[in-house]
């Protein structure tokens, strides 16, 4: 289920383009803005945990899940060139969970990885607070890399579907209306920040048994369902 073909051009293909500057930009606004906090506050673990909370895991790491994940096989819809990769003797549900692991990989890199060194500027992960964070943005960048994929599988506006769900409905609506946090990702990670940092710094509106339910389901039907509709894609002459 692993093709290390497949993996190397998904991984030139989202690192070697325009939207490798995107994938590099938010990470480093998210540090620059921990430094900002940290020398014109100080060490804080309220603010700590609004900053990751408020811009790392509502903001970021839904936008880096947006284009990791449709960049990891829209591009090649789009443009036509995914027919050179059908033609191949390669299982198109193997094409797709190389391609999600290719995304998970980057969406991990450039969404865990920076909110833990913000987390460590911001308060030197008192209170568990980088940590808890850290895990947050790593188990959602697995749900949002499956989800966007299967976006850039089913649509040809996968960035603008993906656009709408990351800022309207996780950070505007989700923040909004309390029913909608159920059907939200970030809450689902959020439940196991809770859990890790320290008591009232996170709060989620899903249960950490619920929220664990969600994050897996929610991924694996993403996949299989992405993985259904490559199988329906034929090349002419295809029976």
């Amino acid at each position: 289920m692993f093709n290390p073909t497949v993996a190397r051009l998904t991984y030139r293909g989202l690192l070697g383009r325009r939207r490798a500057l995107v994938l590099f930009a938010l990470p480093a606004l998210l540090i620059l803005i921990s430094v900002a906090v940290r020398v014109l506050v100080g060490a804080d673990d309220s603010i700590a945990s609004s900053v990751l909370g408020g811009f790392a895991l509502a903001t970021m790491v839904p936008l880096v899940g947006v284009i990791a994940g449709t960049g990891a096989i829209g591009p090649e819809i789009d443009d036509g060139s995914i027919i050179y990769l059908l033609a191949k003797p390669v299982r198109r549900p193997t094409i797709i969970v190389t391609k999600l692991l290719v995304a998970i990989a980057v969406s991990v890199v450039f969404s865990a990885v920076p909110t833990l060194i913000a987390g460590f500027i911001l308060n030197g992960n008192s209170q568990g607070i980088a940590v808890a964070f850290t895990a947050a943005a790593a188990v959602a960048s697995v749900t949002y890399a499956a989800i966007f994929l299967l976006l850039g599988v089913v649509t040809r506006q996968a960035v603008v579907f993906g656009l709408v769900y990351a800022l309207i409905w996780e950070s505007l609506i989700g923040s909004l209306v309390p029913g909608a946090r159920t059907l939200s990702v970030q809450q689902w990670a959020l439940a196991l920040a809770q859990k890790i940092a320290g008591e009232g710094l996170v709060t989620s509106d899903v249960g950490l048994p619920l929220a664990v339910v969600l994050l897996v389901g929610v991924t694996l039907a993403a996949t299989a369902f992405a993985g259904q509709r490559m199988r329906s894609l034929t090349l002419a002459g295809e029976e």
